[in-house]
């Protein structure tokens, strides 16, 4: 198929999906923040008449004792909780039937998600399956959940997915390791504590990777066809928070400032999601963490530059908007010259915080196969230009770790 068909019938479909977007109720957000909005958001969800709660975790926060800073408060509050702390990276369909077990045992009447994005899309899912018919894999798409989920909350851990602010969910099958996408007004958290504790003392690479997985999310909001005036103005704060002060919490994972701030950003750029989308990065990383487990953090650092570039024509305006903002340009470089300023600055970004600029296990036998889905997945986000099958191949071959990628980056 020729790329102005292929480019006829993305339009076409975003155009047709954009119609229950724009008839979605406003979303209503609510964020505690600061030292103490973990007790704060433990406190409103026992003024809301709650008594027991299913919390969805993992065992690493549990054993560290973050799950209990949220347990203890909620009990001295009378409110009962169950821990579900099953969760691993790239939750399944499997890991909510396991949490929907839970809390159909102990009558949990909400659920609270203790972690990072994985934590919290697993929650969301299983909040969103208690009150519809209690099989996951039936919501998968959009708008499939009919009935209000059970009252959701969110203590995200991580700075970077920003699933705490989202409208969706990424679930995987435990099989296949497809991912699939959950989206509904519904499944968007009643509150959240943005608390900057929790995120003290996170080792560097995972700073590292949620960052990036952020500023990913900053960037693609900005440039998407769907952009409105709302998710431009919190990816463009987002990014400018992120250059600013991920390589403070990289440096330090102590600091406290950096880390309120990235959690801020994150949020604000998880905000933007919700109306803008995201784009060919994603579609590239989702096949990287399909195919070798690669954290989705990373695999979105990884390509970004590279999509990037690819793009930086189509979208030099918005690109140069942004490299102006953090002073990588100036107003007498034209908007291509800032565009690629801003895209060797995320380039330096990914260096300044050890992201390598290879995938070791990346093979060139696999890169037909997770080209044909990244195209495939991208023909249905509002990307302002579609990769053909050859351009991501391209963009793969960046990333080998052998003559081939350094043949296909020389070029």
């Amino acid at each position: 198929m020729s790329k102005f068909f292929r480019t006829l019938l993305q339009r076409t479909y975003l155009a047709l999906i954009t119609i229950p977007f724009k008839l979605m109720p406003s979303l209503a957000y609510m964020a505690f923040t600061g030292q103490g909005s973990t007790a704060q958001l433990c406190r409103h969800i026992a003024r809301q008449g709650i008594r027991r709660v299913l919390v969805v975790s993992d065992k690493p926060l549990v054993n560290l004792g973050i799950v209990a800073r949220a347990v203890d408060v909620l009990t001295e509050e009378g409110v009962s909780c169950t821990i579900y702390d099953g969760t691993l990276p790239d939750p399944t369909f499997a890991m909510v039937d396991d949490g929907l077990a839970l809390q159909a045992q102990y009558n949990c009447d909400a659920v609270l998600a203790i972690g990072g994005g994985s934590s919290i899309d697993c929650a969301k899912t299983i909040a969103s399956a208690a009150t519809n018919g209690r099989d996951a894999t039936k919501l998968v798409g959009y708008f499939k959940v009919k009935k209000a989920p059970l009252p959701l909350f969110a203590l995200p851990t991580t700075s970077g997915t920003g699933s705490e602010a989202t409208i969706a969910a990424v679930i995987s099958d435990h099989h296949s390791h497809e991912k699939f996408f959950i989206a509904d007004a519904k499944m968007l958290p009643d509150a959240v504590a943005l608390d900057a504790d929790l995120l003290l003392g996170m080792p560097a690479p995972i700073t590292a990777a949620t960052g990036m997985d952020a500023l990913t999310h900053a960037i693609e909001t900005y440039i998407s066809l769907w952009g409105t005036d709302s998710s431009d103005a919190h990816g463009y704060a987002a990014v400018k928070m992120i250059f600013e002060y991920l390589p403070r919490a990289y440096k330090d994972g102590n600091d406290a400032v950096a880390r309120e701030q990235m959690s801020i950003a994150a949020y604000y750029a998880g905000m933007a999601i919700n109306d803008a989308g995201v784009g060919n990065v994603h579609a590239i990383a989702h096949q990287l963490g399909r195919h070798y487990g690669t954290p989705h953090g990373l695999a979105n650092a990884l390509v970004m530059p590279e999509v990037l570039r690819f793009m930086a024509k189509t979208s030099q305006q918005p690109l140069a908007k942004l490299g102006r903002l953090i002073e990588v340009a100036t107003s007498s470089d034209s908007d291509l010259q800032a565009a690629e300023k801003f895209i060797d600055a995320v380039a330096d970004l990914n260096k300044r915080l050890g992201v390598p600029d290879q995938l070791d296990r990346l093979k060139e036998a696999d890169i037909p196969e997770i080209a044909i889905a990244a195209v495939k997945e991208c023909s249905g986000y509002p990307v302002p230009i579609l990769m053909s099958r050859d351009d991501c191949q391209a963009i793969l071959r960046t990333l080998l770790s052998s003559p081939e990628g350094a043949a296909a980056l020389a070029s």
